[in-house]
């Protein structure tokens, strides 16, 4: 059983700070438990000041009660909880939801009296929900622990899970009821000082009710909480649609003021979802609109739509939508074209999409039989049936076929109710379960998203990825590494990672004797541990074809670099063969995320890095067939896949060089903090790559 199946589904409650006080939060949260819940266990009210409310006896405390309930409800003032909460330790409660505000948002002040709730809940085991939260619903088991005088109008059940750090928000997505969207329960965890979105995530995935969890997440405290949630989420089948606030630096600090939670880097958080399967939105319409898809049901094989309408217009502006999102339409079968080419009237459209013109008004069982024609048609995911107007009679007669196809098809019809007028046609639609988009553009994108996680789903390896243990963890203070570019290869390189032959340097005659043992052209850099960008020193001599232009560029570098960084510590220079020609530069980079930890950064190398932003991005370790991917994801693949006439990279020991980077930090633990291979050569298919240049930034000493 779930470490959290008694808050979602206790045997008793106690409301600590009850009231009758109207419009109070105690009396608000009486009312929704006792008059609007179907709660049948045991409920105990305490009181200071009064002997009964609502008929019912009350207790001055919670080491009074006569039996120790599951849950305690706090609604006592900020400056009160802290007892409470005591007691309710002491007691062996085991949830507290703390409805109470003036914590961790009020202040320094209330952030104290936060650290202190963390330590009540650290050395006791009694779990604290919230503060400054609205509380728990369960819808499915018409449960209300909340003062939100919205809960007796938000009861519609159905599948999804809603987990949120916030309370407006959470209740809109809850309020897409009135759209038909059913919803098994939703928890808003407020300031967090101890359970988490991740921790309800984590519920939701093992809660039978519950299809799709739904989450809007405006912090993020414990990276490692939530991708175990996310991964457990993923194994049990079930999908998770996010929306994460704060991705914009507008957004960061709002989310950040609003819940004193670490906002993250938007890129990395991004990268971070996708890799476990979840579906990013950008708004709550697209939110609920996909996760309401994914809840009817479960993409399946075909990767194509069509699109059946009795409006061109409408027919040929869902089709423009669908193809700036890249959706494609599906070719229909032969049999399924000549099909409806013997229903339809000659003027009509039996391609995709279909226009059925106004013939499906007048004759009688002609729209049902057709649209079931597209939707079996084996090529066909989903179909849309956009809804230019109301009709008045004929949409009701319209979305009364639509229902008796759909409990036919085996794929979903998505309607695309595109008048603001919501008539009866539009009700009888909600009624089914088959809630419409209420935009074309809202309506593509959630079927792209949609068709998306039924990619990421056909994925063989997609549940093979597993954290590191030392996921998201802070490394210890400690000796800051100070290596050359030098010892920075040799490290790599006793991990499989390519660098290129070098020597290090400490004369200008054993410059020259090393370039000589390589082979011409080489290529001459200081080596100093206090120059990370060694071309800005004139620091870098390239295409060095002789002994004599060796000895020139020695003293070339000297001079400028005293001249340049006069405080710089040199070991030398390093002399390398130069790579071959042919070869396409790209970056592979690693730095240390504040909650996620280890993140590996892959794109178009050089300068060329900063000017574009075409990167991709992986929570570490990688997989094969994650580094696979990855490698795909920029735009700028094509160069490595022989755009324009180039010949193909050997993207194969680019792979092995990722992996075996991903395989160096992992064995390192915490003491990287920061890896910079730019660039990477690498060479056409069959030469192998090498990384040109190395830096690595950490604390301790250099490991093995």
């Amino acid at each position: 059983m779930n470490p959290l199946h008694d808050l979602f589904n206790p045997r008793s409650i106690a409301v600590v700070g009850a009231s009758d006080r109207p419009h109070s939060i105690g009396a608000r949260t009486l009312d929704n438990l006792l008059v609007h819940s179907q709660f049948e266990g045991d409920i105990y009210l305490v009181s200071t000041s009064k002997a009964e409310l609502y008929g019912r006896r009350t207790w001055p405390s919670v080491q009074d009660l006569p039996a120790t309930p599951d849950v305690a409800m706090v609604v006592v003032p900020a400056s009160a909880t802290l007892e409470v909460l005591e007691q309710c330790a002491a007691r062996g409660v085991k949830f507290a939801v703390v409805l109470t505000s003036g914590f961790g948002e009020a202040g320094p002040e209330g952030q104290a009296l936060e650290a202190r709730m963390r330590d009540i809940a650290a050395r006791s085991g009694l779990r604290i929900y919230g503060p400054n939260c609205p509380g728990v619903c369960n819808v499915n088991g018409r449960l209300g622990m909340t003062f939100s005088p919205s809960f007796p109008h938000d009861l519609r059940p159905g599948p999804i899970g809603i987990a949120t750090q916030g309370g407006g928000l959470g209740r809109n997505i809850m309020q897409a009821m009135d759209r038909g969207i059913g919803v098994a329960m939703w928890s808003s965890s407020g300031n967090e000082v101890d359970l988490q979105v991740a921790d309800f995530i984590d519920y939701m995935a093992d809660a039978d009710d519950i299809r799709v969890i739904v989450t809007l997440i405006e912090g993020i405290k414990d990276g490692a909480r939530l991708v175990r949630a996310l991964s457990k989420a993923a194994r049990k089948g079930k999908p998770v649609v996010a929306l994460k606030v704060g991705r914009s630096e507008e957004g960061a600090r709002a989310a950040a003021s609003h819940t004193a939670s670490i906002t993250g880097s938007a890129q990395v958080n991004s990268a971070v979802l996708a890799q476990l399967g979840v579906i990013e939105v950008d708004d709550i319409d697209e939110l609920v609109d996909t996760a309401w898809l994914l809840a009817r049901q479960l993409p399946g094989d075909a990767e194509a739509i069509a699109v059946y309408c009795s409006s061109g217009g409408a027919a040929a502006l869902t089709a423009d939508v669908i193809g700036q999102q890249r959706v494609p339409l599906t070719t229909f079968r032969p049999e399924t074209t000549a099909a409806l080419a013997s229903k339809f009237p000659s003027y009509a459209a039996v391609g995709n999409p279909v226009d059925t013109t106004t013939a499906v008004l007048s004759q009688k069982g002609l729209f049902d039989s057709t649209l079931l024609d597209v939707c079996r048609d084996p090529g066909v995911a989903l179909t849309v049936l956009p809804v230019a107007i109301d009709y008045g009679s004929v949409t009701v007669e319209i979305a009364e076929a639509v229902v008796r196809v759909q409990a036919q098809s085996p794929v979903p019809i998505l309607p695309i109710w595109m008048s603001d007028r919501c008539g009866e046609g539009f009700d009888i639609y909600v009624r089914a379960g088959i809630v419409p988009a209420r935009s074309v553009g809202k309506a593509v994108k959630a079927v792209r998203r949609w068709l998306d996680h039924g990619r990421w789903r056909r994925r063989a390896d997609r549940l093979d990825w597993q954290p590191w243990p030392q996921l998201g963890q802070v490394p210890q203070p400690g000796r800051v590494l100070h290596l050359n570019e030098h010892q920075a290869k040799q490290w790599l390189a006793r991990h499989g990672v390519a660098v290129p032959q070098g020597v290090l340097a400490s004369t200008r005659d054993e410059a020259v004797a090393a370039a000589t043992r390589l082979g011409f052209p080489v290529v001459l850099k200081v080596a100093s541990a206090d120059i990370v960008h060694k071309t800005e020193v004139g620091g870098v001599a390239v295409h060095l074809a002789d002994a004599d232009a060796v000895a020139v560029a020695w003293d070339r570098i000297h001079a400028s670099v005293r001249e340049r960084a006069p405080q710089a510590t040199l070991q030398g220079l390093l002399v390398e063969r130069m790579a071959g020609a042919g070869g396409v530069e790209v970056l592979v980079g690693v730095s240390r995320d504040p909650v996620f930890g280890p993140v590996l950064t892959f794109g178009l190398g050089g300068i060329h890095v900063e000017l574009f932003q075409d990167v991709a991005r992986r929570l570490l370790p990688l997989t094969r067939p994650e580094a696979e991917r990855l490698v795909r994801e920029p735009r700028s693949f094509a160069l490595l896949d022989g755009a324009r006439g180039r010949p193909k990279a050997d993207v194969a020991a680019l792979v092995d060089l990722l992996l075996a980077v991903s395989d160096f930090v992992g064995a390192q633990g915490d003491r990287i903090d920061e890896i910079d291979l730019n660039p990477v050569w690498v060479g056409p298919a069959g030469s192998g790559v090498l990384a040109l240049d190395a830096v690595i930034v950490g604390r301790g000493s250099v490991g093995s």
